[in-house]
């Protein structure tokens, strides 16, 4: 009895750690919030490896451009002068009046305005690099927003077609029924296992589209494959003003590389300005021969002969303001095809939200009054369980072809605000009528 006694009272103990092993070894979604737009952006920038590598770039840049408007090291030279080869002085440091051991320094002396221009070189590439950056940002905002919304709306078409097999298996056990009964043949317990058939092969491909978009979002996010979804954001309205688009667009991020691409040829082509002026070297060495003889000192002074300048120097002065028009041109070209492709979008985008309109307010009613109607016909004996089975057939191609118009709305959108980076979860500010 006492063994007994003590067995029943270590058994609520035992509940209560089995309950917290339970509780402990639950998955730890259920718990987290569900995973925003604005949330899996910040998370993906954060992680991205290509933003981090652009802030190396822009220091390095930074400081090459320092260094290269300082003067080039001085010279340190050494040598023996006037050393005899043959005779009864060969060889000798100290015989020969001429003989002299040298030590000097020289210094190249570069125009203020020519490192100027170098260190302006490195600037104006340290401003590409950040633009750059803005390029990047605005791709994983755009590509990780493409992502979470594809996942979005594939579990919505999953969890769709998903109450349709579950529907099918409930026709399924009518049909049987009403043949066992005697009400119907088996054509119609046949038809609905082929219906399932097909509904079962069809969810599977679209839970094959969810788990593939999962994989996409977690490679932005570094999120699991589980996480929850919160709702969409207002995809209404877009920072795009169609009316100004064309002066919207030149804060395009790769407009803005451009532009920097522009300022540094510039920059290269001031460079070829300043170099037609020669840079001077200048010198000074003490010599020193054997105590018999004053020792010496040298002043040299070097200037660079620019003799072909109409071939050398002009030339590559036309070459660099060659490649700023080039670059300038480039430019233009790329604005008007970026200006071409969001009206598309933009006309793509309007036409996509009136159909969406057009499936709210007509076809899905329609389907569900069809179903309806027809079920009442068939509890008549008025339908046949086909008939049933074709009207939600097609209630459930309704319902994914609107969750499928649904995503490639919420694509344009996503395509159209993330055009620019942005802060993750700004407000919008222009809505299409």
């Amino acid at each position: 009895m006492p063994i007994n006694s003590t067995r029943t009272d270590t058994r609520p103990l035992q509940l209560c750690i089995w309950a917290l092993v339970c509780w402990a070894s639950a998955p730890a979604h259920s718990s987290d919030p569900p995973l925003t737009l604005a949330q899996a952006q910040t998370m993906a920038v954060a992680r991205s490896r290509q933003i981090a590598s652009q802030d190396l770039a822009v220091l390095s840049s930074q400081e090459m451009a320092v260094s290269a408007g300082q003067l080039p090291d001085p010279v340190l030279k050494l040598g023996i002068d006037n050393l005899p080869i043959n005779g009864a002085d060969r060889l000798s440091l100290t015989d020969d009046f001429m003989t002299m051991r040298r030590v000097g320094v020289m210094q190249e002396i570069t125009s203020t305005d020519k490192r100027r221009a170098r260190a302006d070189i490195y600037e104006r590439t340290a401003d590409k690099t950040r633009a750059e950056k803005s390029v990047i940002t605005a791709a994983i905002q755009r590509d990780t927003a493409l992502a979470w919304l594809d996942t979005y709306y594939a579990e919505k078409m999953a969890a769709a077609i998903k109450d349709q097999v579950t529907q099918s298996r409930f026709a399924i056990e009518a049909a049987e029924s009403a043949y066992r009964a005697g009400r119907s043949g088996q054509s119609d317990v046949l038809a609905a296992r082929s219906a399932l058939a097909l509904i079962e092969d069809r969810a599977s491909e679209i839970q094959q589209k969810a788990t593939s978009a999962r994989i996409v979002l977690a490679r932005w996010t570094g999120n699991g494959l589980d996480s929850e979804l919160a709702d969409p954001p207002e995809m209404e309205a877009i920072r795009m003003n169609p009316v100004l688009l064309e002066n919207q667009l030149e804060q395009h991020p790769q407009i803005a590389v451009m532009n920097q691409q522009i300022s540094l040829a510039e920059a290269d082509a001031r460079l070829a300005q300043a170099n037609k002026n020669t840079d001077w070297s200048v010198g000074l060495a003490y010599q020193q021969r054997s105590s018999a003889y004053s020792n010496m000192i040298s002043i040299e002074l070097s200037i660079p002969i620019q003799w072909d300048q109409g071939n050398r120097q002009n030339r590559e002065l036309r070459a660099k303001q060659a490649i700023v028009n080039q670059a300038i041109a480039e430019r233009d070209e790329v604005l008007r095809e970026h200006v071409a492709q969001t009206r598309a979008m933009l006309s793509e985008w309007q036409n996509d939200r009136h159909r969406l309109i057009r499936f709210e307010s007509e076809l899905l009613p329609l389907a569900a009054e069809r179903i309806a109607a027809v079920l009442a016909a068939y509890r008549s004996g008025k339908a046949s369980l086909t008939d049933v089975l074709a009207a939600r057939r097609d209630e459930i191609d309704v319902r994914i072809q609107s969750l499928q118009l649904k995503n490639e709305t919420a694509r344009l959108w996503a395509q159209l605000e993330f055009l620019t980076p942005t802060n993750p979860g700004a407000a919008l500010n222009w809505e299409l009528p």
